[in-house]
């Protein structure tokens, strides 16, 4: 099903000397060591998606597609192959000649498609506000109504397998940042032993995830809610530059947390991430290479690349 896909991230990149071990196509991304004490009990109020227990559970991560339809077509094909896609916002483009209006007609009808294929979850990033609340703050109107395609947005919160991934949306003023604290203190009692991870675009400020290769900038007050619920990973976006500039990453840790962010640059495929439950691993994939991280493990930065895909990473069918 993917079987160009090492030929773009070649022509992405060029004769980037990584380019040779990029020839082995297909995703995963690894599980994580819960944080949470208690056993793992049925999650009341959040939807449910199990499988066997020997059964891996595949996700793949991608944020910041800023309505490149090369990249949602890549997407599109590579969705089928994995039990979960997050896509961690920034689906729209403001600076794009497209009308906002039609860009979000022509997303929506992607994520159909995907939600479709696999189960999909999406956060709204800032390029995807599209209108205003009666407060006066922006929001994104249109991620309200994807439930209806089958989507897992913002405000929800979803079990896949033993675990409980919450969604939060970007927040504009103190409203929508009071309904996501709200939705912290409410998905936290649904935790009950689960895994917890959150979708949320912006990473932590002075991670680095946050890097932009100047400044940190991620969001100010997401440290402190790591720090008090512990939630096993957060995914994130936003900051493009994080994973190819010094000092920068796709993965960090705060305390016990793992921290995600895919990056983002001109081309496709997009730079992503992919997690396998069953070994344990991170596997992230860009135009620079390929990096990865065990998850059980504590994390040395900078990650050294790749000279070679993991043994566990097979092309998909």
């Amino acid at each position: 099903m993917l079987s160009n896909y090492g030929n773009g991230i070649r022509a992405s990149i060029g004769a980037f000397p990584a380019a040779p071990l990029l020839d082995k196509v297909g995703l995963r991304v690894s599980g994580f060591e819960s944080n949470a004490a208690s056993p793992s009990a049925a999650t009341d109020g959040a939807d449910e998606m199990s499988r066997g227990s020997d059964e891996p559970m595949r996700c793949l991560i991608v944020s910041d597609l800023h309505y490149a339809l090369p990249l949602f077509d890549w997407l599109a094909q590579a969705a089928p192959s994995y039990d979960l896609v997050v896509f961690a916002g920034d689906a729209l483009d403001v600076a794009s000649l497209v009308d906002f209006g039609a860009q979000t007609l022509v997303v929506r009808k992607y994520l159909e498609r995907i939600a479709k294929a696999t189960r999909l979850i999406f956060c709204s990033g800032n390029h995807d506000l599209d209108s205003r609340s009666p407060e006066g703050e922006k929001i994104a109107r249109w991620v309200g109504t994807l439930g209806r395609l089958g989507v897992t947005s913002d405000g929800d919160a979803i079990v896949v397998d033993d675990a409980l991934y919450s969604v939060f949306p970007w927040w504009d003023g103190p409203t929508v940042k009071e309904r996501l604290i709200s939705q912290l203190a409410t998905d936290a009692a649904r935790r009950e032993g689960k895994r917890w991870v959150w979708v949320y675009h912006a990473p932590p400020i002075d991670a680095a995830t946050s890097w932009s290769g100047k400044k940190s900038l991620g969001d100010a007050d997401l440290p402190e809610w790591i720090a008090h619920y512990r939630p096993d990973a957060v995914i994130s976006g936003h900051i493009h530059e994080s994973p190819f500039v010094k000092a920068g990453s796709w993965a960090d840790r705060l305390g016990e947390t793992w921290v995600f962010n895919t990056g983002h640059y001109l081309g496709a495929p997009p730079a992503h991430i992919v997690i396998d439950t069953t070994v344990g691993e991170a596997l992230w994939i860009s135009a620079m290479g390929a990096q990865s991280v065990r998850l059980d493990a504590p994390l040395s930065r900078p990650i050294a690349p790749l000279t070679a895909l993991p043994a566990w990473f097979e092309p998909s069918p």
